[in-house]
């Protein structure tokens, strides 16, 4: 979501000829995302760049208003894009659906990120717990590459 309103965008868009890092978090404004996950991101985007990296995207089963309103509190700017995936269709067609039905939130994703290199994941790091910030931490990203 811009400016303009909401935008649609492939994964065929965001990644074809470009090394990107794709990170999901099981809830926008929920605690870890909000203060260690996507932050973390946020503080090393410049090294993830200098380490070839052409974009970071951020992805949640969220609608795109909530994303919108949650990258402007955390002053994401142009370092981190905030992508809604509303109906879980990604997150599905990853295989990498949460159950957060106990806790009130329905369908949502797992923690991970990955690099995605011209449309092919060749590093994916999935949180052992589902929710947890170990192997998905954008220094342990960093470390990667």
């Amino acid at each position: 979501m811009d400016a303009s309103g909401i935008q649609e965008i492939s994964t065929t868009d965001l990644t074809a000829g470009k090394k990107v890092v794709i990170l999901a978090v099981p809830g926008a404004f929920t605690p870890t995302c909000s203060k260690d996950h996507v932050p973390g991101f946020i503080k090393v985007a410049n090294d993830l760049k200098s380490k070839g990296i052409d974009t970071i995207a951020c992805v949640s089963v969220n609608d795109p208003f909530v994303m919108g309103a949650w990258g402007k509190e955390l002053g994401a700017g142009s370092n981190v894009m905030l992508l809604s995936d509303g109906n879980g269709t990604f997150t599905r067609a990853m295989g990498l659906e949460l159950d957060g039905s106990e806790f009130g939130l329905g369908m949502r994703s797992q923690r991970y990120a990955m690099v995605v290199e011209n449309g092919v994941i060749t590093k994916l790091q999935v949180e052992p717990d589902k929710t947890g910030l170990s192997c998905s931490s954008a220094d342990s990203m960093l470390a990667l590459l």
